[in-house]
């Protein structure tokens, strides 16, 4: 169903682990009551992707900002931007940044990214930038500053809408699952190694999601999130296919292509996932 385009174009895909928190299986599944299981703890990391060939740089997500991951609770490991840099990209280096969904850690960088073209779902701007953006439990998701930059972003004419799916450059395709969010993306690259690299982003938090089939507990459509999960499960039915969890802490075990030169508190937060997978990463 989900063909790569330009299978000749292959491009290095970085994980960076920018952020961690610590978090329980009850606050994290929806309904986990259900289930039945004693609550526990468990770490969960947040990650931005980098995905570059030699004619193109291009960023997935860009983390959340300062001020709101200390508000909100949560650790920051490394500056987003200045782990960037440290991989050699500077903000105007990055030629296309793709939003998956817009909930503040995700986009709370993207002010920093002026010249880049921002790539984002129409239904999930639509949105985010509409009445129902402002109720409750949505809201609690996303900074209103931030949501308000996207509208900056299109003003300035460097936003570039996604109807249901999109080949965004030869190796690179973005679809459209919704669930999460109403227009939640996955990102699929053409690499080395593997055959492709599925970013998940957001359509799977957790590898739990999908392998016990259990929802996270953020949810815009119940039924769109069980049908990406479906589709996450065919395009991993490939074996060329691996598949990256937006923020399972087990990617940087299933994963373990490390990149070479980085300063020693960088070592282990990027992960070269298109090096060979440590473990069945479907």
């Amino acid at each position: 169903m989900h063909h790569i385009a330009g299978v000749g174009s292959a491009y290095e895909v970085l994980a960076v682990r920018y952020g961690t928190r610590t978090a329980t299986k009850a606050e994290s599944y929806l309904n986990f009551h259900l289930y039945g299981e004693p609550d526990e703890s468990f770490a969960m990391d947040y990650f931005f992707w980098l995905v570059r060939g030699p004619e193109r740089t291009v960023l997935v997500d860009c983390g959340f900002g300062a001020e709101a991951g200390r508000r909100r609770g949560r650790t920051t490991l490394v500056d987003p931007v200045s782990a960037l840099s440290a991989l050699g990209v500077e903000p105007d280096d990055v030629d296309q940044l793709v939003v998956t969904h817009a909930h503040y850690d995700h986009i709370g960088n993207l002010h920093r990214f002026p010249n880049a073209e921002v790539v984002i779902a129409r239904r999930e701007y639509d949105f985010w930038t509409g009445p129902y953006a402002q109720r409750l439990q949505f809201a609690h998701s996303a900074e209103a500053d931030e949501l308000a930059h996207l509208s900056t972003v299109r003003a300035q004419g460097r936003l570039r809408l996604v109807e249901d799916r999109l080949d965004l450059a030869p190796g690179i395709e973005l679809v459209v699952v919704g669930g999460h969010t109403p227009g939640q993306l996955v990102v699929q690259v053409a690499a080395d190694g593997p055959g492709a690299v599925v970013l998940a982003a957001d359509a799977l938090h957790f590898y739990e999601e999908l392998e016990r089939d259990r929802p996270f507990f953020v949810v815009a459509d119940l039924v769109e999130m069980y049908r990406a999960f479906d589709v996450l499960r065919e395009m991993s039915e490939d074996p060329g296919r691996l598949v990256v969890a937006g923020h399972d802490a087990d990617v940087g075990t299933r994963f373990r292509g490390r990149v070479p030169g980085l300063p020693a508190d960088l070592v282990d937060l990027v992960v070269d996932v298109t090096g060979r997978s440590a473990g069945a990463a479907s």
